[in-house]
């Protein structure tokens, strides 16, 4: 049985948003990305891991069902590529695009990896890290506080993760 995802979108702003703006490019690369997840009949989140000078280093789409892996969500198969472009585990300077807010495995990763920036698209209120039901990644005891930018092509993000939901209801 699939898991019920009450996808929440941010609403849409009134002006265009020049910090969200900036993002979009990457978010079109992510959504790709979630795309691919679907020939294995994955959940279509999408990630990719920005270097510091926006060079694409790491690529990922949910693969639990393709590898039987439950570790195998988009934004920890994007880290694991980008850490071994770059040669070691410390992500410094690098962001994390993905169309879909982080649970607390993919936070926990997150911050571990110390990219400095989180954007995301769609709000996941049932499981989200980053704001919806926790803020992991906005913890100030933790060892590493990353900038989190929410919100980026929010409803396409959301529209596709619901179009992959429906048929299974």
């Amino acid at each position: 049985m699939q898991p019920h995802l009450d996808l929440a979108p941010l609403p849409a702003p009134v002006r265009s948003d020049p910090v969200r703006d900036r993002w979009e490019p990457a978010m079109r690369l992510a959504l790709a990305q979630a795309e691919l997840a679907t020939a294995t009949g994955d959940i279509p989140v999408g990630a990719v891991v920005l270097a510091p000078d926006g060079t694409v280093i790491g690529r990922g789409h949910n693969q639990r069902e393709a590898v039987g892996d439950p570790t195998a969500h988009a934004e920890v198969v994007a880290i694991r590529q980008a850490a071994t472009a770059v040669g070691e585990w410390r992500l410094t300077g690098c962001t994390l695009v993905v169309t879909l807010e982080p649970c607390t495995m993919c936070a926990g990763a997150i911050v571990l990896a110390r990219l400095d920036r989180v954007v995301y698209g769609a709000l996941e209120p049932k499981t989200g890290a980053d704001g919806s039901l926790l803020d992991a990644l906005r913890d100030p005891r933790l060892n590493h506080v990353p900038e989190v930018i929410p919100g980026v092509l929010a409803d396409t993000c959301a529209t596709r993760l619901r179009s992959f939901f429906t048929p299974h209801r």
